[in-house]
């Protein structure tokens, strides 16, 4: 897909009726410094030379003409947007203002719980700074990007969707936030989620849910209501995912150019999936956990939420490596790479895991992973049938993992030290379960209640001890495949489209979560990088993600056969119909998807 970034750079109109060339040959009214450089004719006559883009132009059109690049602006990747800056067609500040007025007309997608505007204009003001002397900080400088509310912010609050955390104002950054400001990128606020990200729709914080962007989309609406129905009726509007459903529904609506997530099952895969977006998992220990509030600490990993893969590269690149505050991160430093135009694919070999036909994927999803299988296979790519064995039973396995470190991660939140205090006073233990049953909705108590039975000394061995071992098989099923000679394992990211709401929510969380994670987790189990690739629309008109699984610090390639498909299936550019309104010309049709 390409993208226009700048003004359309036609050429003003020559003047149809010049003035009588005098004695010398050139009009009266030219200036001398157009004498000097007006072009001849052979016959003696002369014309006007090419006026300089914006040279002789009046301030307000000037202005007019950086407004609407300001908007074509938010559709465009990083390089491009980081190339614009650098030239003068954009400023950071015109940037971060176009940004905010989307999140305001957006508002009703919920992506967002707290919005920094004022934040975000003063970095954005100092990075405008830094590009008149010429001197900015990196590829990132100056370009607006959001934030998981479950990452501390120095200054701003981080809730984790929850009311145990309400007003909470961390003292510190996270690792990863900071490094994105060291860069100088523009944080415009704090996203939206699923209660300490526990869930897979995004629909379980105290917040409220968060609402697919494509659910007031034209593709949705003219699939979703039948002509035969007034155009006055909505369709019901579908989950984001989750539970970093409001990064990727930030993503997805153009409000910011890219978004960080976290991930322990899948909650950055499976959004962006949802929301037709680029999801990364990195492998586990490439980038600090330093900051992110933990759900599962062997688990857990930062992740990133981008419309490209390239752009997936450029943020992986700014924020791997090395942290003294996070024992479990690499000790080498990370190199930034560019990913090279992959045009051969004969030398891959692409595993297919049949164990990834799971009960309750739906055909839809089925013909389209087939379809992506044959699509490298014409393409010269070996693509062979794999199996992971002990992949049926990661489900059951990652539910107990997770519960018992839940359990022991939530022991924090006691109302000593910071978050929500309840006002019981009886005594400290009244307190503490008043505060903890105040401050925890149903489904962190019941996540708690089922980690800390797993735990109790009478089961220990029979459950966490067990589901530790099954964890190391998972791992070496994975290892054995890879050094066969896979380089890469290509599966479905999700069993179907994202569900309506009203739908979504007549199932409770754990069922739910158990049935959205069974094809992502085993990722996290086995520390491997995955990445949600979006892939094509389904017969709804929403989008359809693939995930690619690789080898453990084999970001390069990973990444690099992403952007191969990427290329090849060229996924439609979201038309949003309600945004529209609010702001014309920041989505334009794009070419359809050739993927189907």
């Amino acid at each position: 897909m390409r993208i226009a970034i700048g003004p359309s750079g036609s050429r003003a109109p020559q003047r149809s009726a010049p003035a009588p060339p005098a004695a010398n040959g050139l009009p009266p009214s030219w200036p001398p410094c157009q004498w000097r450089r007006a072009v001849l004719r052979q016959d003696g006559g002369a014309r006007p030379p090419r006026r300089r883009k914006g040279r002789g132009l009046s301030a307000g059109v000037r202005w007019r003409r950086r407004r609407r690049a300001g908007r074509t602006m938010l559709r465009a990747s990083l390089r491009q947007v980081s190339a614009a800056l650098k030239e003068g067609r954009v400023t950071p500040t015109e940037l971060c203002q176009r940004c905010l007025a989307l999140i305001k007309s957006t508002k009703f997608l919920n992506a967002y719980i707290t919005v920094t505007e004022e934040t975000a204009l003063k970095q954005a003001e100092e990075s405008e700074e830094r590009y008149k002397r010429g001197q900015p900080l990196g590829i990132l400088d100056g370009i607006p990007i959001a934030v998981k509310d479950n990452f501390n912010t120095a200054g701003i609050e981080t809730t984790c969707a929850s009311n145990m955390l309400k007003g909470y104002i961390s003292p510190y950054n996270a690792t990863v936030v900071q490094k994105l400001l060291d860069q100088g990128a523009v944080l415009l606020g704090k996203t939206n989620l699923d209660e300490f990200a526990m869930g897979s729709g995004s629909t379980d914080g105290v917040f409220g849910p968060v609402r697919n962007p494509w659910s007031y989309s034209k593709q949705y609406k003219e699939k979703s209501i039948p002509k035969s129905h007034s155009e006055d009726k909505e369709p019901d509007w579908v989950i984001s995912g989750g539970s970093s459903g409001g990064s990727a529904a930030a993503v997805s609506s153009f409000t910011c150019f890219a978004a960080l997530g976290s991930d322990t099952g899948g909650s950055t895969r499976n959004p962006a999936a949802h929301c037709g977006v680029v999801g990364l998992k990195p492998t586990y220990g490439l980038i600090s956990r330093h900051g992110l509030i933990p759900l599962v600490n062997s688990m857990d990993v930062p992740g990133i939420l981008t419309r490209c893969v390239d752009d997936a590269a450029v943020l992986l690149g700014s924020l791997a490596g090395h942290d003294p505050k996070d024992s479990t991160t690499i000790q080498d430093d990370f190199k930034p790479f560019e990913l090279p135009n992959l045009t051969d694919v004969s030398k891959l070999s692409i595993g297919i895991p049949k164990e990834y036909h799971a009960p309750g994927l739906s055909s839809e999803i089925l013909a389209f992973w087939s379809k992506a299988a044959d699509l490298f296979k014409n393409a010269g790519a070996k693509v062979v049938e794999v199996s992971l064995p002990h992949t049926r039973y990661s489900i059951v396995c990652y539910h107990v993992l997770c519960t018992a470190e839940v359990a022991s991660n939530m022991a924090r939140f006691d109302g000593l030290e910071y978050g929500h205090r309840s006002d019981v006073k009886d005594s400290t233990e009244s307190m503490y379960a008043a505060t903890r049953r105040e401050g925890f909705n149903d489904v962190v108590r019941g996540r708690i209640l089922s980690g800390n039975y797993f735990l109790l000394k009478q089961n220990y061995e029979k459950y966490f001890v067990k589901a530790q071992k099954v964890r190391r098989l998972i791992a070496s099923d994975f290892g054995k495949v890879f050094r066969s000679g896979v380089d890469i394992l290509l599966t479905p990211t999700t069993l179907s489209d994202a569900a309506p709401y009203t739908e979504f929510i007549q199932e409770d969380n754990r069922t739910r979560s158990a049935q959205d994670d069974i094809l992502t987790q085993a990722a996290n189990m086995a520390g491997l990088p995955a990445i949600n690739v979006p892939t094509a629309l389904s017969e709804r008109g929403l989008p359809v993600g693939l995930q690619f699984i690789g080898r453990s610090f084999q970001e390069k390639q990973l990444l690099t056969v992403a952007k191969w498909f990427e290329k090849q299936v060229q996924f439609p550019v979201i038309q949003l119909e309600e945004v529209k309104r609010h702001d014309s010309g920041v989505f334009q049709q794009q070419k359809s998807a050739s993927f189907s």
